[in-house]
């Protein structure tokens, strides 16, 4: 590997490194087809599912499960996890809707204080996966259920009530919105694009794949596989006190004990959908929102539609073992060509 892979400088063409996808993925490609093939059924079936309202409101909830999966899309590619995410989004929300309400505080600077609370919890899971050199699941597992211990504490046994209209900003109503799109999925869409030059066009970027791939070859190869890591989850904690800014904005003025709930499912289920590899290596953080827009897209399908709220997960489960499937299946043809 180039000793230019040290420094985040944009490189030529000939240089990038083999582990390096391509813009656009061949699974990326049968997203999109999946993606426009239940569109069309749904407005077949359910013709307001194209109304400018339900629209709106799938934008929007696209967008927090976007933004945290451009941060797992990032971990999972350096062969890491994040099963803390939900709690950490828990703890980011209540931390700002206690500034907004009991401090008076103002949203952007409450909006700071939650993305700093996100880059600390983030920066603790990475500082004992990278440094402690356990395992992110088990890391993770156990930091899931000390965050959630301390947004508890943080609520006090109640919810948060009072919500002040400042929050509308990034909401899924008119205050929300210019041109009828919502803020929310405008950041998620520049967020989006940002990563995804990074980690093509500059070698920082590229180093997470190599990590990925194989983290001492990285290392041999002159990358900073501890910084890189650690990088990587401060960066999730970061996107995952955005979200929580996006998340308090929607719904009614109060929050209960239940926030984030679940989070974490969907967002691991979103990057897996979208094609990024469980083994590390491969990925695009493209797919990755594809792959949320697909999860929400089932769930806003199957309310119209009138379904049992409970399909909405089989139909994800079903996706999510035929994304693995076709990853496993991948990785086997690979060896095959390799040996």
């Amino acid at each position: 590997m180039s000793t230019t892979l040290a420094h985040d400088q944009p490189v030529s063409e000939k240089k990038r490194s083999r582990v390096l996808p391509p813009p656009v993925t061949g699974q990326e490609l049968v997203l999109i087809g999946v993606i426009a093939l239940l569109w069309v059924l749904l407005t077949i079936f359910t013709p307001a599912f194209l109304s400018a309202n339900s629209l709106q409101q799938l934008l929007w909830r696209l967008a927090p499960i976007g933004i945290m999966g451009i941060g797992m899309c990032i971990i999972i590619i350096t062969a890491g996890i994040d099963i803390s995410i939900a709690a950490t989004l828990m703890v980011c929300s209540v931390t700002m809707a206690k500034l907004l309400v009991d401090a008076e505080m103002a949203f952007p600077l409450a909006l700071l204080v939650a993305m700093v609370v996100g880059v600390v919890l983030g920066s603790i899971n990475g500082l004992l996966i990278s440094y402690g050199r356990v395992a992110a699941i088990i890391i993770t597992f156990g930091t899931a259920n000390l965050f959630q211990f301390l947004g508890l504490l943080i609520f006090d046994s109640q919810t948060v009530n009072g919500l002040p209209p400042s929050r509308n900003i990034l909401g899924p109503g008119a205050g929300g919105q210019t041109f009828g799109i919502p803020h929310a999925f405008m950041i998620m869409l520049v967020l989006m694009i940002a990563a995804w030059y990074y980690m093509r066009h500059f070698p920082g970027g590229r180093h997470f794949y190599a990590i990925g791939t194989d983290n001492r070859a990285a290392a041999l190869a002159g990358v900073n596989v501890r910084r890189r890591i650690f990088l990587a989850y401060a960066i999730t904690g970061l996107l995952v006190g955005l979200a929580a800014a996006i998340t308090i904005a929607g719904g009614t003025t109060t929050l209960d004990q239940n926030v984030g709930r679940g989070q974490e499912l969907a967002v691991i289920a979103a990057v897996v959908i979208g094609g990024t590899s469980i083994m590390g290596g491969r990925g695009s953080v493209f797919g990755a929102v594809l792959g949320a827009l697909l999860v929400q897209t089932v769930a806003t399908g199957v309310t119209q539609l009138g379904w049992p709220s409970q399909l909405s997960n089989f139909f994800v489960g079903v996706f999510i073992i035929i994304a693995v499937g076709v990853d496993l299946l991948r990785e086997r043809r690979r060896r095959r060509r390799d040996t």
